[in-house]
């Protein structure tokens, strides 16, 4: 579950975009995780939109912004939400169900 790759894209668009992947090995951590993190909705949807998926055991989110600062800000904010899901299933993993 230490694998986190993280790729910006920016292009010559009105928007800002980004991509996190994080492999959780097992389908069942990883909707674990999206399950946690879905609840929290963006604070200002007109600026940030944030869509997440599981695939394959991986947790995977794009972000696209209209302003960096704004894409910054949300990801910043998604990853440590991220840690703290991701710590926990590391503590408690084994025995939690949804």
């Amino acid at each position: 579950m230490d694998s986190i790759d993280h790729c910006l894209h920016v292009y010559f668009s009105d928007m800002m975009l980004s991509d996190l992947e994080v492999d959780y090995e097992s389908e069942k951590n990883a909707s674990m995780v999206y399950a946690a993190l879905a609840v929290d909705k963006e604070l200002q949807p007109d600026k940030v939109k944030r869509q997440m998926e599981v695939s394959n055991g991986k947790l995977i989110v794009h972000f696209e912004a209209v302003e960096a600062r704004f894409l910054r800000a949300s990801f910043s904010a998604f990853v440590d939400v991220l840690t703290l899901a991701t710590k926990t299933i590391e503590e408690f993993g084994q025995g939690m169900e949804l």
